[in-house]
């Protein structure tokens, strides 16, 4: 039987993000709330870590998820990202920004709960620092390889559900496809926007601190 104390063991809120090491499409970071009861619901879906999953496979289980977990998901656009990137000029304090925000956007709607894992990334504090009241009630725990953790499994689904999404409606707009990663294929994709639309849009779908930007820009000058 389930006592009180082992449910609380058991109700925790996993963090992960999607988007980080590809140069195309947002920064996305999602949080889900598991508890005893999810936490068997997920099992049964046979949720891992999203990088074992296909694209596929990702946009099938995201809806379900949503449906039985509680969930919140921030996602920076390439145009903010690129912003907030010029005014942090650090990767790990705009992640735990990310991570901050989208732990309290749950808290925010109502979810009790006192622990959150999330991957190991950076000084731990940064995190800390960037919570508000609601979220520094949470304990943080950070480790390597956190997806092993059935939430924050659910988590990267759920941001990487969305980066796909969002990836796919910016390869629209743009009427070119733009290709995860950041690979030489990846670098090709950038040339034929600056040189379709002019360098102003590359910013609007790209990460513009990778390499790649100055690698693009230095063969069209």
């Amino acid at each position: 039987m389930t006592t009180q104390h082992s449910r609380i063991a058991i109700e925790r809120i996993g963090i992960d993000e999607s988007g980080k090491g590809d140069y195309f499409g947002p920064l996305v970071i999602a949080a889900v709330f598991v508890d005893a009861t999810t936490q068997g619901e997920l099992r049964l879906m046979e949720v891992r870590d999203s990088k074992t999953l296909s694209d596929g496979r990702i946009l099938e289980m995201a809806p379900d998820i949503k449906t039985i977990c509680p969930h919140s998901i921030i996602t920076i656009g390439p145009q903010k990202y690129n912003e907030l990137y010029e005014k942090i000029k650090n990767l790990n304090r705009l992640l735990a920004w990310g991570h901050a925000k989208a732990l309290e956007t749950l808290l925010e709607r109502g979810i009790t709960c006192e622990r959150a894992i999330s991957d190991q990334f950076g000084d731990e504090r940064l995190i800390l620092n960037a919570l508000q009241e609601k979220g520094r009630k949470v304990t943080l725990e950070q480790r390597p390889k956190a997806e092993s953790d059935l939430a924050v499994a659910a988590a990267s689904i759920l941001a990487r559900a969305e980066f796909l999404i969002r990836l796919k409606r910016l390869s629209g707009e743009v009427g070119t496809a733009l290709p995860k990663g950041a690979s030489s294929t990846v670098e090709l994709a950038a040339k034929m926007i600056v040189k379709k639309h002019g360098r102003e849009r590359l910013g609007q779908v790209a990460k513009l601190h990778f390499k790649t930007t100055k690698a693009v820009l230095a063969t069209l000058l």
